[in-house]
């Protein structure tokens, strides 16, 4: 560990801060608490692969009243994924009170609300804890750079709303709203490497998986129909 804290000393020094002052959610496959540990740990392949550690997540999809959905570029100071193309945003529920209830995923539902104001400056009024529908759980493991990666019990939340976004540079390069032929268009540029584009593994998951079936009840008004939180998907 000391060599890995070392060899980290070009890390961004906010994103240095997050690493080991969060604590994220340990959970096995079952999605049952068994521990804590630093965000730090919890991203270190060498850690996930020697301890399996795995830790809770959630993927928040926002759409706007034209049933666009906004996409962010993460920050090129991200310790993982720098520079993908992703769901609006990502992040972990933390081992706090407020992030650990159970009953119909408030806790991360808190999270997911923190987090947009950190990455997106959206005050939490203009999101309701209430408004977030989670629709499902996936896990799975990504390397990112040999050294980094990501092994997540992810929580799925869709919510629809028109929002003012003021992006954190520390944690967002870009954003833009599409809609789903443009998204296809950014799946295809994915694909053939077009101008270096790429997106991160875990939204591609879901639009493999999920989205565009998902897309059509969020236009419908009908997406509590879609809302399976029993199953754990493992994908891959």
């Amino acid at each position: 560990m000391g060599d890995a804290v070392a060899s980290d000393a070009a890390m961004d020094a906010v994103q240095r801060r997050l690493m080991f002052e969060d604590e994220c959610i340990l959970v096995d496959s079952y999605d049952h608490v068994v521990g804590h540990d630093s965000k730090y740990n919890c991203h270190l392949m060498e850690k996930i692969e020697s301890e399996n550690l795995l830790h809770r997540a959630f993927s928040v999809f926002l759409f706007n009243s034209k049933f666009e959905l906004l996409l962010q570029q993460r920050s090129s100071t991200k310790v993982t994924f720098p520079l993908v193309w992703t769901n609006t945003y990502c992040s972990h529920p933390l081992f706090r009170e407020s992030e650990l209830i159970e009953e119909n995923s408030l806790g991360v539902r808190n999270a997911a609300q923190r987090k947009l104001f950190d990455e997106l400056g959206i005050p939490a009024e203009d999101v309701p804890v209430d408004q977030f529908t989670p629709l499902g759980r996936i896990l799975y493991k990504a390397p990112s750079d040999g050294k980094w990666g990501e092994h997540e019990l992810d929580y799925l939340l869709f919510i629809t709303r028109d929002v003012k976004v003021n992006p954190n540079p520390d944690e967002v390069a870009e954003i833009k709203y599409v809609n789903r032929d443009e998204l296809r268009e950014l799946l295809r540029k994915a694909d053939a490497g077009e101008g270096g584009l790429k997106l991160s593994p875990w939204f591609r998951l879901v639009v493999d998986n999920f989205l565009f079936k998902w897309w059509d009840h969020v236009e419908k008004g009908t997406l509590t129909d879609a809302i399976d939180m029993k199953t754990i998907h493992k994908l891959t």
